[in-house]
């Protein structure tokens, strides 16, 4: 148990409506008149529908423990992506519902995985925030149309299609970010 002077990022508390959830926001009320609150703002990490609720200053809540630990992604089957943990070689199968940018992931990537400790279930996994793929098709670029911020369609190595500047070619690494839904961010260079 904790209450609410305890609150940070992060926090996983068990929601009075049976539902895990994860703080992403909350600050802490101090009204000229009446006693002081706390507004916050959670993620259900079931569901990922995201929740407001206030609670009063002190108020008790019901924590929830949650662990994060690397896994390696190894392919994809019917009931989801399988992981493996490096040091115990653990495998566990994820749904694609838990997975943010699986259409960014290529086999042996290294995601983070939360996991509810009393449960030991699966509640999300997460790319690193930038990951390096390869264009495997994109159309040329029109001499003329590179003076502007002009973008193409470019299909990646993991089939996943995304928006990238004009002067970028097939056949080249690209640094994409992951937490925006795949945003080109800059070409790299092969050593």
């Amino acid at each position: 148990m904790a209450n609410t002077s305890d609150f940070r990022m992060g926090l996983c508390l068990n929601h009075e409506n049976g539902d895990l959830v994860q703080i992403i926001d909350f600050q802490h009320v101090k009204p000229g008149k009446g006693g002081a609150f706390v507004r916050t703002k959670f993620k259900s990490l079931k569901t990922g529908k995201i929740y407001e609720h206030t609670f009063n200053a002190g108020e008790k809540v019901d924590t929830a423990r949650v662990v994060t630990q690397e896994y390696q992604y190894l392919y994809k089957e019917d009931t989801g992506y399988v992981f493996m943990h490096n040091e115990t070689f653990d495998q566990v199968t994820i749904d694609e519902k838990l997975v943010t940018g699986y259409q960014f992931m290529k086999e042996g990537q290294l995601c983070l995985i939360q996991f509810h400790e009393e449960t030991e279930t699966a509640l999300s996994c997460e790319l690193p925030s930038f990951v390096n793929l390869m264009i495997t098709y994109s159309e040329p670029a029109v001499k003329g149309n590179t003076a502007t911020n002009a973008m193409k369609k470019a299909v990646l190595e993991t089939g996943a299609e995304i928006l990238v500047p004009m002067f970028v070619d097939q056949d080249e690494l690209i640094k994409i970010d992951t937490r925006d839904g795949g945003k080109y961010v800059e070409r790299v260079k092969v050593k």
